[in-house]
Protein backbone atom coordinates (compact mmCIF):
# COMPACT_ATOMS: atom_id res chain seq x y z
CA UNK A 1 0.00 0.00 0.00
CA UNK A 2 2.67 2.23 0.96
CA UNK A 3 4.31 2.28 -2.29
CA UNK A 4 1.14 2.18 -4.23
CA UNK A 5 0.63 5.69 -2.86
CA UNK A 6 4.20 6.71 -3.04
CA UNK A 7 3.68 6.01 -7.13
CA UNK A 8 0.77 7.21 -7.16
CA UNK A 9 1.73 10.61 -5.43
CA UNK A 10 5.13 10.72 -7.91
CA UNK A 11 2.67 10.18 -10.74
CA UNK A 12 0.71 13.25 -10.22
CA UNK A 13 3.77 15.20 -9.79
CA UNK A 14 5.05 14.33 -13.67
CA UNK A 15 4.34 15.76 -17.18
CA UNK A 16 0.77 15.32 -18.63
CA UNK A 17 1.93 12.88 -21.05
CA UNK A 18 3.44 10.86 -18.33
CA UNK A 19 0.47 11.42 -16.33
CA UNK A 20 -1.80 10.06 -18.51
CA UNK A 21 0.32 6.95 -19.08
CA UNK A 22 0.23 6.51 -15.67
CA UNK A 23 -3.50 6.37 -15.33
CA UNK A 24 -3.92 3.83 -18.13
CA UNK A 25 -1.15 1.54 -16.05
CA UNK A 26 -3.46 2.38 -13.20
CA UNK A 27 -6.81 1.42 -14.96
CA UNK A 28 -5.56 -2.12 -16.30
CA UNK A 29 -3.81 -2.80 -13.06
CA UNK A 30 -7.21 -2.36 -11.27
CA UNK A 31 -8.86 -4.26 -14.28
CA UNK A 32 -6.62 -7.16 -13.95
CA UNK A 33 -6.86 -7.32 -10.06
CA UNK A 34 -11.15 -6.93 -10.23
CA UNK A 35 -10.69 -10.05 -12.91
CA UNK A 36 -8.65 -11.83 -11.01
CA UNK A 37 -10.81 -11.39 -7.95
CA UNK A 38 -13.82 -12.68 -9.70
CA UNK A 39 -12.36 -15.91 -11.42
CA UNK A 40 -10.93 -17.05 -7.97
CA UNK A 41 -14.63 -17.30 -7.25
CA UNK A 42 -15.00 -20.55 -9.90
CA UNK A 43 -12.96 -23.92 -10.45
CA UNK A 44 -9.62 -23.64 -12.52
CA UNK A 45 -11.19 -25.51 -15.24
CA UNK A 46 -14.19 -23.69 -15.90
CA UNK A 47 -12.08 -20.53 -16.27
CA UNK A 48 -9.65 -21.81 -18.53
CA UNK A 49 -13.37 -22.58 -21.01
CA UNK A 50 -13.68 -18.88 -20.57
CA UNK A 51 -10.22 -18.42 -21.29
CA UNK A 52 -10.81 -20.37 -24.62
CA UNK A 53 -13.96 -18.48 -25.42
CA UNK A 54 -12.18 -15.14 -25.03
CA UNK A 55 -9.91 -15.73 -27.96
CA UNK A 56 -12.83 -15.50 -30.39
CA UNK A 57 -13.16 -11.56 -28.83
CA UNK A 58 -9.45 -10.99 -29.47
CA UNK A 59 -9.31 -12.36 -32.79
CA UNK A 60 -12.32 -9.73 -33.64
CA UNK A 61 -10.73 -7.17 -32.26
CA UNK A 62 -7.04 -7.68 -32.70
CA UNK A 63 -7.03 -10.05 -35.69
CA UNK A 64 -3.30 -8.81 -36.59
CA UNK A 65 -1.91 -11.20 -33.45
CA UNK A 66 -3.68 -14.43 -35.14
CA UNK A 67 -2.46 -13.15 -38.80
CA UNK A 68 1.46 -12.87 -36.91
CA UNK A 69 0.71 -16.03 -35.73
CA UNK A 70 -0.20 -17.31 -39.34
CA UNK A 71 2.94 -15.93 -40.95
CA UNK A 72 5.13 -17.12 -38.26
CA UNK A 73 4.07 -20.57 -38.73
CA UNK A 74 4.04 -20.65 -42.36
CA UNK A 75 7.71 -19.26 -42.24
CA UNK A 76 8.56 -22.01 -39.74
CA UNK A 77 6.90 -25.05 -41.44
CA UNK A 78 7.73 -23.77 -44.81
CA UNK A 79 4.90 -25.31 -46.83
CA UNK A 80 5.22 -28.53 -44.94
CA UNK A 81 1.38 -27.55 -43.48
CA UNK A 82 -1.74 -27.16 -45.45
CA UNK A 83 -3.19 -23.45 -45.07
CA UNK A 84 -6.12 -25.43 -42.58
CA UNK A 85 -3.46 -26.44 -40.53
CA UNK A 86 -2.10 -23.05 -40.45
CA UNK A 87 -5.18 -21.42 -39.24
CA UNK A 88 -6.38 -24.11 -36.90
CA UNK A 89 -2.50 -23.72 -34.89
CA UNK A 90 -2.26 -20.16 -34.97
CA UNK A 91 -6.04 -20.08 -32.93
CA UNK A 92 -4.93 -23.28 -30.93
CA UNK A 93 -1.50 -21.38 -30.20
CA UNK A 94 -3.60 -17.96 -28.99
CA UNK A 95 -6.25 -20.32 -27.28
CA UNK A 96 -2.82 -21.31 -24.98
CA UNK A 97 -1.92 -18.06 -24.46
CA UNK A 98 -5.31 -17.47 -22.84
CA UNK A 99 -5.18 -20.07 -20.48
CA UNK A 100 -1.70 -19.81 -19.56
CA UNK A 101 -2.77 -16.09 -18.05
CA UNK A 102 -5.45 -17.28 -16.42
CA UNK A 103 -3.45 -19.94 -15.23
CA UNK A 104 -1.40 -17.34 -13.38
CA UNK A 105 -3.65 -16.16 -11.04
CA UNK A 106 -4.35 -20.27 -9.80
CA UNK A 107 -0.67 -21.52 -9.91
CA UNK A 108 0.38 -20.53 -6.65
CA UNK A 109 -2.20 -21.43 -4.76
CA UNK A 110 -3.09 -25.24 -6.68
CA UNK A 111 1.22 -26.05 -6.98
CA UNK A 112 2.65 -26.44 -3.57
CA UNK A 113 5.01 -29.63 -2.27
CA UNK A 114 1.63 -31.31 -1.62
CA UNK A 115 -0.42 -31.06 -4.02
CA UNK A 116 1.58 -30.28 -7.15
CA UNK A 117 1.21 -34.64 -8.18
CA UNK A 118 -2.86 -33.77 -8.90
CA UNK A 119 -1.99 -31.69 -11.87
CA UNK A 120 1.96 -32.66 -12.83
CA UNK A 121 3.30 -35.31 -14.07
CA UNK A 122 7.14 -35.82 -14.33
CA UNK A 123 8.53 -37.08 -17.75
CA UNK A 124 12.22 -37.89 -17.68
CA UNK A 125 13.89 -35.54 -15.01
CA UNK A 126 15.59 -37.95 -13.51
CA UNK A 127 18.89 -37.63 -14.47
CA UNK A 128 18.39 -33.59 -14.19
CA UNK A 129 17.22 -34.23 -10.56
CA UNK A 130 20.27 -35.82 -9.66
CA UNK A 131 22.34 -32.75 -11.08
CA UNK A 132 20.53 -30.60 -9.36
CA UNK A 133 20.91 -32.90 -5.84
CA UNK A 134 24.96 -32.07 -6.69
CA UNK A 135 24.58 -28.13 -5.64
CA UNK A 136 27.03 -27.24 -7.94
CA UNK A 137 25.30 -24.73 -9.99
CA UNK A 138 23.06 -25.37 -12.96
CA UNK A 139 21.48 -23.17 -15.89
CA UNK A 140 17.56 -24.06 -16.61
CA UNK A 141 16.11 -22.84 -20.16
CA UNK A 142 13.10 -22.78 -21.60
CA UNK A 143 10.88 -21.16 -24.11
CA UNK A 144 7.73 -19.41 -24.89
CA UNK A 145 5.72 -22.82 -24.91
CA UNK A 146 3.17 -24.82 -22.78
CA UNK A 147 3.26 -22.50 -19.21
CA UNK A 148 6.55 -21.45 -18.85
CA UNK A 149 5.84 -20.19 -15.70
CA UNK A 150 4.83 -24.17 -14.48
CA UNK A 151 8.63 -25.01 -14.38
CA UNK A 152 10.04 -22.79 -12.06
CA UNK A 153 6.85 -23.46 -9.69
CA UNK A 154 6.83 -27.31 -10.33
CA UNK A 155 11.19 -27.36 -9.14
CA UNK A 156 10.35 -25.05 -5.75
CA UNK A 157 7.52 -27.86 -5.05
CA UNK A 158 10.52 -30.46 -5.38
CA UNK A 159 12.35 -28.45 -2.93
CA UNK A 160 14.81 -27.30 -6.12
CA UNK A 161 13.88 -22.72 -5.52
CA UNK A 162 14.82 -21.07 -8.80
CA UNK A 163 16.30 -17.43 -9.80
CA UNK A 164 14.50 -16.10 -13.24
CA UNK A 165 16.43 -13.44 -15.01
CA UNK A 166 13.50 -11.47 -16.63
CA UNK A 167 12.24 -8.30 -17.71
CA UNK A 168 10.47 -5.86 -15.80
CA UNK A 169 6.44 -5.65 -17.17
CA UNK A 170 6.13 -1.41 -18.32
CA UNK A 171 3.52 -1.40 -16.27
CA UNK A 172 4.72 -0.56 -12.66
CA UNK A 173 1.63 -1.92 -10.42
CA UNK A 174 0.86 -4.98 -13.00
CA UNK A 175 4.82 -5.51 -12.46
CA UNK A 176 4.62 -5.37 -8.39
CA UNK A 177 1.67 -7.63 -8.64
CA UNK A 178 3.16 -10.56 -10.89
CA UNK A 179 6.36 -10.20 -8.72
CA UNK A 180 4.16 -11.29 -5.62
CA UNK A 181 2.53 -13.98 -7.67
CA UNK A 182 5.96 -15.72 -8.43
CA UNK A 183 7.62 -15.33 -5.03
CA UNK A 184 4.63 -17.09 -2.87
CA UNK A 185 6.46 -20.74 -4.22
CA UNK A 186 9.61 -19.97 -3.59
CA UNK A 187 10.66 -18.31 -7.13
CA UNK A 188 13.30 -15.31 -6.85
CA UNK A 189 13.82 -12.47 -10.00
CA UNK A 190 16.61 -11.19 -11.40
CA UNK A 191 16.59 -7.82 -14.02
CA UNK A 192 17.61 -8.33 -17.45
CA UNK A 193 19.69 -5.51 -16.99
CA UNK A 194 22.20 -5.20 -15.33
CA UNK A 195 21.99 -8.72 -13.85
CA UNK A 196 24.81 -10.45 -15.15
CA UNK A 197 26.89 -10.17 -11.56
CA UNK A 198 23.95 -11.24 -9.88
CA UNK A 199 23.13 -14.44 -11.88
CA UNK A 200 27.30 -15.31 -11.44
CA UNK A 201 26.64 -15.13 -7.85
CA UNK A 202 23.60 -17.47 -7.76
CA UNK A 203 25.53 -20.17 -10.16
CA UNK A 204 29.07 -19.48 -7.50
CA UNK A 205 26.36 -20.23 -4.44
CA UNK A 206 25.22 -23.86 -6.37
CA UNK A 207 21.30 -22.12 -7.22
CA UNK A 208 19.77 -22.73 -10.63
CA UNK A 209 19.25 -19.90 -12.38
CA UNK A 210 16.54 -19.79 -15.25
CA UNK A 211 16.26 -18.22 -18.86
CA UNK A 212 13.58 -18.09 -20.88
CA UNK A 213 15.84 -18.76 -23.96
CA UNK A 214 14.35 -18.26 -27.04
CA UNK A 215 13.83 -14.38 -27.28
CA UNK A 216 14.89 -12.04 -29.56
CA UNK A 217 18.50 -10.78 -28.85
CA UNK A 218 18.80 -8.01 -31.47
CA UNK A 219 21.90 -7.32 -33.54
CA UNK A 220 24.40 -7.79 -30.95
CA UNK A 221 23.09 -11.86 -30.38
CA UNK A 222 24.43 -15.04 -31.67
CA UNK A 223 22.58 -16.19 -34.38
CA UNK A 224 21.45 -19.80 -34.80
CA UNK A 225 18.99 -22.31 -36.70
CA UNK A 226 15.50 -22.46 -35.65
CA UNK A 227 13.21 -23.75 -37.51
CA UNK A 228 15.50 -23.45 -40.36
CA UNK A 229 15.56 -19.87 -39.98
CA UNK A 230 18.53 -17.87 -38.61
CA UNK A 231 17.66 -16.45 -34.71
CA UNK A 232 19.22 -14.05 -32.71
CA UNK A 233 19.96 -15.34 -29.69
CA UNK A 234 20.82 -13.82 -26.34
CA UNK A 235 24.65 -14.73 -25.35
CA UNK A 236 24.84 -14.44 -21.85
CA UNK A 237 23.61 -18.35 -21.60
CA UNK A 238 26.58 -20.03 -23.12
CA UNK A 239 28.87 -17.42 -21.78
CA UNK A 240 27.65 -18.19 -17.91
CA UNK A 241 27.79 -21.66 -18.51
CA UNK A 242 31.69 -21.73 -19.58
CA UNK A 243 32.43 -19.35 -17.25
CA UNK A 244 31.35 -21.24 -14.75
CA UNK A 245 31.53 -24.61 -15.96
CA UNK A 246 28.12 -25.68 -15.07
CA UNK A 247 25.63 -27.40 -17.14
CA UNK A 248 22.14 -26.19 -19.21
CA UNK A 249 19.02 -27.91 -18.80
CA UNK A 250 16.57 -27.73 -21.38
CA UNK A 251 12.92 -28.12 -19.58
CA UNK A 252 9.73 -27.47 -20.66
CA UNK A 253 5.25 -28.00 -19.43
CA UNK A 254 3.25 -29.23 -21.76
CA UNK A 255 -0.40 -29.29 -21.52
CA UNK A 256 -1.87 -32.52 -21.62
CA UNK A 257 -5.99 -31.38 -22.25
CA UNK A 258 -7.97 -27.91 -21.81
CA UNK A 259 -7.70 -28.51 -18.20
CA UNK A 260 -5.04 -27.60 -15.48
CA UNK A 261 -3.05 -30.80 -16.43
CA UNK A 262 0.33 -30.92 -17.69
CA UNK A 263 3.90 -32.92 -18.27
CA UNK A 264 7.08 -31.41 -16.83
CA UNK A 265 10.41 -32.53 -18.30
CA UNK A 266 13.60 -32.19 -19.03
CA UNK A 267 14.65 -33.53 -23.22
CA UNK A 268 18.18 -32.64 -23.19
CA UNK A 269 21.00 -31.82 -20.53
CA UNK A 270 24.08 -30.04 -21.68
CA UNK A 271 27.35 -30.66 -19.42
CA UNK A 272 30.77 -28.77 -19.76
CA UNK A 273 32.64 -31.66 -21.50
CA UNK A 274 30.51 -31.64 -24.48
CA UNK A 275 31.69 -27.69 -25.27
CA UNK A 276 35.37 -28.41 -24.00
CA UNK A 277 36.77 -29.73 -27.24
CA UNK A 278 34.57 -27.59 -29.47
CA UNK A 279 36.03 -24.71 -31.80
CA UNK A 280 33.36 -21.68 -30.64
CA UNK A 281 31.73 -22.94 -27.58
CA UNK A 282 29.61 -20.48 -27.46
CA UNK A 283 27.43 -20.86 -30.72
CA UNK A 284 27.98 -24.54 -30.23
CA UNK A 285 26.00 -24.14 -26.85
CA UNK A 286 23.82 -21.89 -28.34
CA UNK A 287 22.99 -23.63 -30.99
CA UNK A 288 22.75 -26.79 -29.22
CA UNK A 289 20.08 -25.76 -26.24
CA UNK A 290 17.87 -23.95 -29.35
CA UNK A 291 17.35 -27.09 -31.11
CA UNK A 292 16.80 -28.77 -27.73
CA UNK A 293 13.74 -26.42 -27.45
CA UNK A 294 12.73 -26.68 -31.51
CA UNK A 295 12.36 -30.08 -30.84
CA UNK A 296 9.80 -30.49 -27.61
CA UNK A 297 7.63 -27.22 -29.77
CA UNK A 298 7.36 -29.52 -32.54
CA UNK A 299 5.58 -32.29 -30.33
CA UNK A 300 2.79 -29.87 -29.80
CA UNK A 301 3.38 -26.85 -31.55
CA UNK A 302 -0.18 -25.47 -31.23
CA UNK A 303 1.18 -25.02 -27.59
CA UNK A 304 3.95 -22.15 -28.72
CA UNK A 305 3.82 -18.36 -28.30
CA UNK A 306 3.62 -17.69 -32.51
CA UNK A 307 2.82 -14.36 -32.25
CA UNK A 308 6.35 -13.94 -30.72
CA UNK A 309 8.67 -12.47 -32.44
CA UNK A 310 11.51 -14.32 -32.81
CA UNK A 311 13.17 -14.05 -36.00
CA UNK A 312 12.71 -10.30 -36.25
CA UNK A 313 16.47 -9.02 -36.11
CA UNK A 314 18.18 -10.74 -39.72
CA UNK A 315 21.60 -11.22 -40.02
CA UNK A 316 23.63 -8.69 -42.19
CA UNK A 317 24.06 -10.87 -45.11
CA UNK A 318 19.69 -10.55 -45.24
CA UNK A 319 19.13 -7.13 -44.43
CA UNK A 320 18.85 -6.07 -47.76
Amino acid sequence: MIRFRQSARAGLQCHPMRQRRMLTDLLVYLAVRLAAMVFQMFPVNWNLATARRMVHIWCRIMPRHLNRAREHLRLAYNSQLSPRQIDQLAFRSLEQMSMMAMECLFTPRLINELTWHRYIRLNGIDKALDRLLRGQGAILVTGHYGSWELVGFALAALGFPLTAVMRPLDNPWLNEFILGIRARRGLQLLYKKGASQSAGDVLESGGLLGFIADQNAGRKGEFVDFFGQKASTYKSIGLLAVQHNVPILVGYARRLSDNFEYEVGCNRIIEPHEWADKPDQLHWITQEYTSAIEQFIRQAPEQYLWIHRRWKTRPKDEQS
